[in-house]
């Protein structure tokens, strides 16, 4: 079991949700995503996932388009990415997913890639755009090297497609709470605890909720019904608003904190939504 594995299960034994905050690595600089993951880390992240960005991405929205821009101007690439998770590892096991499109990894060779993002201290990867029938050029060789390979489900799948994609799934399963892009929602739908319930029965393995989770109010309705709860582009909206370095890291950090303390411990988060119905608005 690596580290995904192991973190998922110490969460899980003391009763809590893990909190996945979403860094786009290079946004505003790589210098300041090395403190940004200290910070994240500081305010109570339990895995995070740093995103590779990309010119094209299909899958998200505004906010996390300009912040590919912005680390793209920069010159961060996937090897200055891959030297930037070796150096978090001189001072942190906290669980790293490289989230990004497969072009990226395409380019720079699958199999140098997982054996170098391996030999960095990655522990998973989520390919945006690989689908399970296309994944084995890379699956082979994140198994081989023991990456978890993460796969999303979205609003729109069946019960085909959910079997399909949690037998070959490794780590956690992501579901995607919306159909749509990544961005900060005011609300999120109705529909998401029973797509989880139905994940859950086909699948031993945690499943986590992104895309949309925005405030703490959020963040703790998904914890009453799910294992992970990931927030991206709430994150970068807050990097590209307070830009200024001397401060950012402390803003961060104190965001995530406040996400953390809402999720509480899943049983407790699950009992009171029972209770009260739940809270799927950002409002407080």
């Amino acid at each position: 079991m690596g580290r995904i594995g192991e973190r998922f299960a110490a969460l899980a034994a003391r009763g809590e949700v893990a909190l996945v905050p979403y860094l786009t690595a290079g946004d505003p600089d790589l210098g300041i995503t090395r403190a940004l993951v200290r910070a994240v880390e500081a305010g109570g992240a339990d895995l995070i996932e740093i995103g590779v960005p990309f010119s094209d991405p299909m899958a998200d929205g505004p906010t996390l388009q300009r912040a590919f821009a912005r680390s793209l101007k920069r010159g961060t690439s996937l090897p200055l990415i891959l030297e930037l998770i070796a150096d978090i590892r001189k001072c942190s096991e906290i669980p790293i997913v490289l989230f990004g499109y497969y072009n990226p990894f395409f380019r720079y060779g699958s199999e140098r890639f997982a054996a170098d993002a391996r030999s960095a201290g990655a522990d998973g990867v989520l390919c945006v755009d690989l689908p399970p029938e296309e994944a084995s050029e890379l699956k082979c060789f994140t198994d081989r090297e023991e990456l978890d390979l993460i796969f999303l489900l979205a609003p729109t799948s069946g019960p085909q497609r959910i079997r399909k994609i949690t037998k070959v799934a490794r780590g956690f399963v992501y579901v995607v709470s919306v159909t749509g892009v990544t961005g900060a929602r005011a609300e999120l739908p109705d529909a998401v605890p029973q797509l989880v319930r139905r994940v859950k029965v086909a699948t031993p393995l945690p499943v986590a909720v992104g895309f949309g989770i925005s405030a703490p109010a959020q963040a703790a309705w998904v914890a009453s019904f799910a294992d992970a709860v990931v927030v991206g582009s709430a994150l970068a909206d807050l990097i590209e608003r307070h830009p200024d370095p001397g401060t950012l890291a402390e803003r961060v950090e104190s965001f995530v904190g406040g996400l953390k303390r809402a999720t509480g411990k899943g049983g407790a988060a699950r009992r009171d939504a029972a209770r009260s119905g739940g809270r799927r608005s950002a409002r407080p």
